[in-house]
Parts: C-alpha cells; sequence; structure tokens
C-alpha cells in the first residue's frame, strides 16, 4: 500500500442531519441510541462499521448507499430499477445529508443478505429477449450462480470494484479466513491510485486488521473510533481460540474441550 496517500478519502467525508433542529420520532430507526447528536466525519480510505447484530450498522450503510445512488437492496447505479430485497427504501436517508467532496463516476453495494437474489436477477436478464446487454459483463462473464457461493463473492469483488465509493455489508459471510485475506489485498489494491473508497460493516476480526482503517463502534454513542483490540470481535475471538475451556465452562459445562496437538 502506497503510505503516501494522503488520508483523507476521495469521496464521501461525513454525514449529518439536514435539520440542524430534527426532533426524532421515538420509534426506528430514529431511536438507535448513536444517532443521538449524530454527526459522523469519514477520514479515511477504508471504513468499518462494528457492533452487535441490531446495532444499526446495515441501517447506515443502506442510508449511505440511497445517498449516493446506489439500490437499497444491492448492486451498481445500473441496477437502481430492481429491487428485490424486502427494504423498499431507507427512512434514515430521508433525514441525513451527505458531505461529498466530489461525486464517484462509480459505485457498488455489496449486501450479502441479497446476494443470491442479485445473481439471480443476472440469470433473468440474461434470458430476457429484450435485454440487450451482456449481464454478465462485469461479473467474469458468466453466471454468479456457477460457483460457489465464496467463490462468486470474490470473482464479484474482484471484477466490479475498480475506482469508486464502494459500501459492503457483512462480505465475510462466504468468505473463508484465506479468502478473508484476498478480500484485504484486493481491497488495499484498489486504493493505491486514490480512486477508490470503502466503507464496510462486519463482524471479521481477520478484516479489522486492515492498515489505516478507521473502525467505528456502534456499541456506544455517539459513534467514534475503536482500536482494533478494543473490540469485542478481536477479544472474544483471540479468547476462544487461546482458552477454549473458559468459554466452554459457561457455554455448556458439561462439554470438555481437549487442545488440538502442535
Amino acid at each position: 500500500m502506497n503510505q503516501r496517500l494522503k488520508p483523507d478519502p476521495p469521496y464521501l467525508r461525513g454525514m449529518q442531519f439536514r435539520d440542524d433542529e430534527y426532533e426524532r420520532p421515538p420509534r426506528f430507526p430514529f431511536n438507535l441510541p448513536w444517532l443521538k447528536d449524530f454527526q459522523l466525519n469519514f477520514d479515511s480510505w477504508v471504513t468499518f462499521f462494528v457492533g452487535e447484530n441490531g446495532s444499526g450498522k446495515s441501517t447506515l450503510i443502506e442510508a449511505i448507499a440511497t445517498l449516493s445512488g446506489l439500490p437499497i437492496s444491492g448492486g451498481g447505479r445500473q441496477d437502481m430499477a430492481s429491487v428485490f430485497g424486502p427494504e423498499k427504501h431507507s427512512e434514515l436517508a430521508k433525514e441525513l445529508a451527505p458531505v461529498f467532496l466530489k461525486r464517484p463516476r462509480d459505485g457498488y453495494f455489496f449486501r450479502a443478505e441479497y446476494y443470491a437474489q442479485y445473481a439471480s436477477l443476472l440469470d433473468q436478464r440474461d434470458e430476457d429477449p429484450d435485454f440487450s446487454d451482456n449481464p454478465y459483463r462485469a461479473y467474469g462473464g458468466r453466471s454468479l450462480h456457477t460457483r460457489s457461493h465464496g467463490e462468486s463473492f470474490l470473482e464479484l469483488m474482484q471484477n466490479r470494484f475498480h475506482e469508486g465509493l464502494f459500501l459492503l455489508d457483512e462480505p465475510e459471510s462466504a468468505l473463508s479466513p484465506q479468502r478473508q485475506l484476498t478480500l484485504l489485498a484486493l481491497i488495499a489494491d484498489r486504493i493505491k491510485n486514490g480512486k477508490s473508497q470503502f466503507i464496510i460493516a462486519t463482524h471479521s476480526p481477520i478484516l479489522l486488521t486492515f492498515p489505516t482503517a478507521t473502525i467505528l463502534n456502534f456499541d456506544e454513542s455517539p459513534l467514534a473510533p475503536i482500536e482494533l483490540g478494543e473490540t469485542s470481535h478481536f477479544q472474544i475471538t483471540q479468547g476462544i481460540l487461546e482458552h477454549p475451556q473458559r468459554y466452554w465452562k459457561h457455554l455448556a459445562p458439561a462439554v470438555k474441550i481437549d487442545r488440538p496437538a502442535r
């Protein structure tokens, strides 16, 4: 990675409420604790969202996608008319204003949750006589269903992520630890030219090791950066790998864990 790159990201610099005096209704998503006094600055080429399930990571990344002109169900701008997930719009996005240094020419919202539906959408386009283009052109030239789940994840990213704003929601869900390292190498390569920015919601301690990335903690209010070693993801993973029996005393006291021979 070229460390001489300036630290400021090339596109999205922040998010804030459109109205400083906005009074949030007492319902989801406006009752998320971190929305109190919300103001978010992006100061790194790669930003991670971390937090427990239900902490609001996906809710915010959906809003960012909407405000960046990307479909809430996932995909690129050419997929705006294709809504295949349950969410039809982002309620949070209506109240937020993005701060762009400049708008990226390209972008993509990768949603692991709806990936299979997106792969099927490309297949439908291939079978549609009225669809004149090759739907697989930017995805390795063939159906994403022809590879394993993890392999197709990486193939999409390798073929589709070049220059632009890339939003990823739990990309590690189908990736082995080795393939997560491949994704880290891909991200490092894409930011070398200073024309790519990544915002990633994840539970993966492996991905969180990315050098120079900012990790934002959704388990505290307000949102603030956190060091890798301070995240519960890192601490729990390290703890159970180093001392599994300590955890199994609480998970299932009758189960005995023998450490593998070295």
